[in-house]
């Protein structure tokens, strides 16, 4: 792929998005996602791991073997994931994928490629694709990410398509304000708005758009710090409060890419709020106006004075749709590349 010049292009990857939604609302495309948890005791239990196991009191290890499978109009996919944050003091990325492209009709392999990178990229587009469709109005926008790792950077990235004047500053806090800062070092010349380190929610309550990714074991902040209209996309685990989830369901609107995957993956705030209530998300969630993104009529948009909160647990014909078109774009064989080693 480095051979080929693959380029995870944020505007290109948006369109590519769309495209899926596109088919995923018409069913023609459709997925799912299976997820193997280890027990972290087997991983404390090496001798030569246990010195780590203080460094994640506050943080998720997320260590688990996920398999994404999905069928478009063209083309079929399975994405296999291995993550486990401990990778960091490894030398490794906390998460690593490997996607196999395969013919629809024949289900014949086409093409292996590295999914690490073309993961992050294809959540990062929940950003883009929840911006445009709820914000794309408004200008002037405050945004606060949580995380510093490749997701968040690729969400920042993804936010700098949209027309300047559109997001007016992006505060960024992290585990540490030192992998915040070298974030915004990383990216200040490559987006138009204005990029801000922070160490605590003080801005918060500010903030238009409040995008969670990271790896934290319990909520990220106080519903009394948010922004009582904002909007919330939650692309990690626990990381909203339940406290913000009522006040949603009573005041807002509560969405997910997919009811079902969510509240069967149960380890995001909202399946686990509905866990907490021995109910699931999945049986009562519709019932009390939890809805599939897909499933959205047209009209519907985002009131001034209304909260959204939307969780996403990622869906399997996104990357799907992301590895075709890199297959499509730059290593399917053509005329000038008959013959090559894919």
């Amino acid at each position: 792929m480095k051979d080929r010049g693959v380029k995870l292009e944020p505007g290109a990857l948006h369109r590519v998005a769309s495209e899926a939604w596109s088919d995923i609302r018409r069913g023609r495309a459709y997925g799912l996602k299976s997820v193997l948890l280890p027990d972290e005791s087997e991983l404390w239990a090496r001798p030569e791991l246990i010195q780590y196991q203080k460094e994640f009191v506050g943080e998720r290890l997320g260590w688990k073997l996920s398999a994404l499978s999905s069928v478009g109009p063209d083309y079929a996919a399975v994405k296999i994931v291995g993550a486990n944050a401990l990778n960091r003091h490894l030398g490794r990325p906390r998460s690593m994928s490997t996607i196999l492209l395969f013919d629809k009709v024949t289900l014949a392999p086409i093409c292996l490629m590295d999914g690490t990178e073309i993961s992050a990229a294809r959540t990062a587009t929940y950003a883009t694709t929840m911006v445009e469709r709820f914000l794309s109005q408004s200008d002037g926008l405050s945004g606060f990410v949580f995380g510093a790792g490749p997701i968040a950077e690729r969400v920042i990235l993804g936010l700098g398509i949209f027309p300047a004047g559109t997001f007016s500053r992006v505060f960024i806090r992290s585990r540490s304000v030192e992998s915040a800062r070298r974030l915004v070092a990383a990216l200040k010349d490559r987006v138009v708005f204005p990029l801000i380190a922070v160490e605590d929610n003080d801005s918060l309550g500010a903030c238009d758009l409040v995008i969670t990714a990271s790896n934290a074991r319990k909520p990220l902040f106080d519903d009394c710090q948010a922004n009582p209209y904002a909007m919330t996309l939650h692309l990690g685990g626990d990381e909203t409060p339940a406290l913000y989830i009522q006040r949603i369901l009573k005041t807002g609107r509560l969405i997910c890419d997919d009811v079902g995957m969510v509240s069967r993956r149960n380890s995001q705030s909202l399946a686990l709020y509905f866990a907490k209530g021995l109910a699931t998300l999945e049986t009562l969630g519709p019932l009390l106006g939890v809805t599939n993104f897909a499933d959205l009529d047209d009209d519907v948009q985002k009131r001034p004075d209304e909260p959204i909160h939307i969780t996403c647990v990622g869906l399997p014909m996104l990357d799907l749709y992301v590895a075709k078109h890199v297959y499509e774009t730059f290593l399917k064989a053509g005329p000038q590349t008959a013959g090559a080693s894919i």
